[in-house]
């Protein structure tokens, strides 16, 4: 009897270790399922979130520039805008593309090498201490022929790689795509980024110009021969009080009566192509939305989008 009553607390002690197991695999089951939903859920208003603020974004520099003859960095597209509340965050940041140079600038649409442009390119590459070779490799990069220049690199040299492919021998479509040639590592389109750009205003053989109201100091002293870090500095400081409202106006600055002679054609005062980034976090869960518009005529113009 005794022996009977062993086994069945035996029995029972089985079946409630099994119970418990079975539960608590249900319980975590459970805990996981609602945690998913939950983080798609948290994912989705994000996402919209983070797209709602590029749009916004848009709405606001289509408003802002239709009568404006200048742009500057006392605008107010130009200061970050933060909202928080108690789910979350969103901040949208927008920078201007035309105070950077246009890589895409650099070859003219005939195919021939805008010698100036590769000069500015060129004097930059030495202030970010950066391969002088990237010039050539860039330029062989963009132009239509498969002519290697002196420290270049064409279809010859991509073909020995292994994964082959052409030099692309036109303009560049992203930013991403100067991965594909020769030299350029993430390391050095992290550190050109604040100053090149591939979204210009260049049309009809026409290069596009530098906005010198938005232009970032290193830039700015690289522009001509006769530039420096002195005279960049100047007219940082004077478009703080009194942005330019005419590329012949940078005469006016002191020290620069002669060299901004020599930047005429080559700078402006007005940018028209602005990159957004939307960033939206919902509790954990952050997107980002990340577009390059053009503004003007009648509808703005996306130029690149993309979701992170």
């Amino acid at each position: 009897m005794r022996g009977e009553k062993g086994f069945a607390l035996v029995i029972t002690l089985i079946v409630t270790a099994l119970l418990v197991a079975v539960a608590s695999d249900l319980i975590h089951d459970v805990f996981i399922e609602t945690s998913l939903r939950q983080s798609f859920a948290d994912a989705q208003q994000a996402s919209l979130a983070a797209a709602s603020g590029a749009d916004v974004a848009v709405a606001l520099l289509n408003r802002s520039l239709g009568t404006r003859a200048y742009t500057s960095l006392q605008d107010p597209w130009a200061t970050p805008q933060k909202l928080d509340d108690e789910r979350g965050s969103l901040t949208v940041t927008i920078t201007e593309e035309n105070g950077k140079l246009d890589l895409n600038s650099i070859v003219q649409s005939n195919g021939t090498v805008n010698e100036a442009y590769l000069g500015v390119f060129q004097r930059l590459l030495e202030r970010m201490d950066l391969p002088p070779d990237l010039a050539d490799k860039l330029v062989d990069w963009i132009d239509p022929d498969d002519a290697p220049r002196a420290r270049g690199a064409e279809t010859g040299y991509y073909k020995t790689l292994p994964t082959p492919y052409n030099a692309a021998n036109a303009p560049l479509y992203t930013y991403e795509e100067l991965r594909m040639a020769a030299g350029f590592d993430e390391a050095t389109l992290t550190k050109l980024f604040p100053y090149v750009t591939v979204y210009g205003d260049s049309s009809g053989g026409i290069s596009s110009k530098v906005n010198i109201n938005t232009a970032p100091a290193e830039l700015l002293a690289v522009l001509d021969p006769q530039m420096t870090s002195d005279l960049a500095a100047r007219i940082v400081e004077y478009r703080k009080t009194a942005p330019l409202k005419s590329p012949s106006e940078v005469t006016g600055i002191p020290g620069l009566e002669t060299v901004g002679i020599s930047l005429q054609g080559r700078i402006d005062v007005k940018g028209s192509v602005f990159r957004i980034q939307s960033r939206a976090q919902v509790k954990d869960t952050v997107r980002i939305v990340e577009t390059v518009v053009r503004i003007g005529g009648t509808e703005p113009v996306i130029l690149y989008w993309r979701e992170l």
